[in-house]
């Protein structure tokens, strides 16, 4: 595989030619949309031999066959209940665990379902060999995150015990493989009260066979200021459970001003500092599966974002006839662009800044790569992926 850039003049045909492959393959491995359009500065992934006119096998059984040694990954993301059929079907091949989002909970402990029936995405998971895994927020029963669920749970252990009995029957009935919790903006003084939390859950399903994982705020520190981070132990929290998430994006965000949402040299120093406090082998690295469309000029408090997913920015500059530039500090790529007089600055994710993520996980030993979120279906994230991981597997689910 290889990376190609767009350049003036380039259509489809040429790059193909050029690169010795098929229009077939290199339009389906980027998902290039009829009429095939292309923005200078595309990042295009040159995948050879995919058989995308045909039977795509995933990379990691066909390295099993032939006996090639890769590092083993566990690939996992978040995905609502109501994601498509159809981006399920595609992401499923990719992935060992699937976090389903999410469950939550009351003041006295008892368990608040997801809106949506989450049933036939379990069904589905199991029959392609993944497991499905309860996601735990602190979603009240108003539909709400309310923190101040947090705080009560971690203080009351008769809270803790109704809530990992509801877990439990629920987990069993629905046939989940694990437990995610996922909590943010843990208060400061709860701090340890919370990775005993998840050790005490830990002890109980580990008994039932079952796996927790926590999900961690990017911190660069363990003294790091603000809401997000002071309730966050990553050497207790690292103890506590199986497996630990960094939740390595959202630098650019819904309100905050333009920029990329994962750059490499701000992901990079939140690996620096967790590896010091957690074993490699417990850590995964957190990508975003998204972007963000920013109006200009940005405005604190005012100017709001919107998410869009990474073919829909492409398409976006392909629209409106601009280039894609890429930041080199940040490996991401971000566009301007203007509509009905205002100027729009877009960041988000191709394969050049997915394949900087990648390369961290190698270099520093992590055995995950977690994705925020699988709602859309980008495939050369994927076919990146099993090129450079094994991908761990369940074995599959008959019936």
């Amino acid at each position: 595989m290889e990376i190609y850039i767009v350049q003036p003049k380039d259509d489809v045909d040429t790059i193909a030619a050029r690169h010795k492959i098929t229009v077939e393959d290199l339009i389906w491995a980027n998902q290039i949309a009829y009429p095939y359009r292309l923005a200078v500065g595309q990042a295009l992934l040159i995948a050879r031999g995919a058989g995308a006119s045909e039977i795509y096998r995933p990379g990691h059984e066909q390295r099993e066959q032939e006996g090639r040694k890769a590092q083993a990954i566990y690939s996992f993301g978040y995905a609502y209940p109501f994601i498509t059929p159809q981006a399920l079907e595609d992401t499923l091949p990719y992935l060992t665990d699937i976090h389903i989002f999410s469950y939550g909970f009351t003041m006295d402990g008892r368990l608040v379902y997801p809106a949506s029936d989450d049933t036939w995405v379990i069904t589905e998971a199991e029959r392609a060999g993944v497991r499905p895994v309860l996601t735990l927020t602190p979603l009240g029963a108003d539909g709400h995150f309310n923190n101040a669920l947090i705080s009560t749970l971690v203080q009351d252990l008769t809270v803790q015990r109704r809530l990992i009995r509801g877990l439990i029957q629920v987990m069993e009935e629905k046939r989940y493989r694990g437990l995610d919790i996922d909590f943010e903006f843990v208060q400061k003084e709860d701090r340890i009260l919370f990775a005993s939390f998840v050790a005490r859950t830990r002890t109980v399903m580990e008994v039932l066979g079952y796996e927790v994982s926590v999900a961690l705020a990017p911190k660069t520190s363990a003294d790091q200021q603000g809401l997000l981070y002071e309730g966050i132990d990553y050497r207790r929290l690292g103890e506590a459970a199986d497996r630990v998430f960094l939740m390595t994006y959202e630098w650019g965000y819904t309100y905050g001003p333009p920029m990329a949402v994962a750059p490499i040299n701000m992901v990079r120093r939140v690996v620096d500092y967790a590896v010091t406090e957690i074993p490699r082998e417990k850590i995964s690295l957190g990508i975003p599966n998204y972007g963000y469309d920013w109006p200009l000029p940005y405005v604190r408090g005012v100017t709001k974002a919107q998410s869009i997913n990474n073919l829909q920015a492409i398409q976006t500059a392909v629209d409106h006839g601009v280039d894609i530039r890429f930041d080199e500090t940040a490996q991401s790529p971000y566009l301007r662009y203007w509509q009905y007089g205002v100027q729009h600055e877009v960041w988000f994710e191709d394969p050049r800044s997915i394949l900087a993520k990648f390369r961290l996980i190698k270099e520093y030993g992590l055995t995950g790569a977690g994705y925020w979120q699988l709602m859309s279906f980008f495939r050369a994230n994927w076919l990146m992926m099993e090129e450079l991981f094994t991908i761990r597997r369940e074995p599959q689910v008959v019936g």
